[in-house]
């Protein structure tokens, strides 16, 4: 049996994902309180199901903790389980809350909007670094669906490599692995010729394509990910991401 957990902060997306599994043929269970986890996934396996997607989220109150070991126990057991966590800056869980006008799950009358995202992400915190997490900050609900059709695609015995780029002014994404900070090279934002272009237009590339310090960049990114590849894949990972 394949096992696709669905977890991550509240207005992340989680609903839009399980919905993409649903879509896809797996039988999906939203919400579901942690502790219940084995014997649902038991129950279905009994009865023939071999695609299951299950969302997990801070709702489950305190049992929520206990689900990195149910996830080792059902490995153990011979399943095939992974974990999704959705994720997103605050401002944008914020605005996303403003906008449809619903609650925090964590509202309780004293907490700010913002203080609710950060509780949430700190009770969140053991279950975000042991699943393969997408930033959702900068996808519509067009791209989280390809997204995490992408996921449930993969070659499990293959490590899948994700280069970003992305601007400090925006902020880090959540979802990196490594992060290597470029701004020490010549941007030609700053030729008045190039500034309009994007990094995918002709002129952009030719410029970067003829600056050495360019060339020596690439060069040592590239040798930093081969040497450290191996021990990633050794880790297990299904996604190394490059920002």
């Amino acid at each position: 049996m394949q096992l696709i957990l669905i977890s991550g902060l509240s207005g992340s997306g989680k609903s839009v994902a399980l919905k993409t599994l649903e879509d896809s043929g797996y039988y999906c269970v939203g919400n579901l309180p942690a502790e219940l986890l084995p014997a649902l996934i038991m129950n279905l396996r009994d009865s023939g199901s071999t695609r299951v997607g299950v969302s997990v989220d801070v709702r489950s109150g305190g049992s929520v903790h206990s689900l990195p070991q149910h996830i080792d126990s059902l490995k153990s057991q011979g399943l095939d389980v992974h974990l999704l966590f959705l994720d997103a800056q605050t401002d944008t869980l914020v605005k996303r809350f403003s906008e449809t006008r619903r609650l925090h799950p964590l509202n309780d009358g004293v907490r700010t909007l913002p203080e609710c995202v950060a509780y949430e992400r700190e009770l969140l915190t053991r279950i975000a670094s042991i699943g393969h997490r997408i930033d959702t900050s900068e996808l519509g609900a067009n791209a989280l669906r390809a997204w995490v059709k992408q996921f449930i695609q993969l070659d499990r015995a293959r490590l899948t490599l994700l280069f970003q780029s992305f601007g400090f002014k925006h902020g880090i994404p959540l979802d990196a692995d490594l992060v290597f900070d470029v701004r020490c090279l010549p941007n030609p934002h700053y030729d008045p010729v190039l500034r309009a272009l994007t990094g995918r237009d002709a002129p952009v590339i030719e410029f970067l394509q003829h600056t050495p310090m360019v060339d020596k960049m690439y060069d040592d990114i590239r040798r930093f990910v081969d040497d450290w590849l191996p021990n990633y894949i050794a880790d297990n990972r299904s996604y190394l991401t490059v920002a």
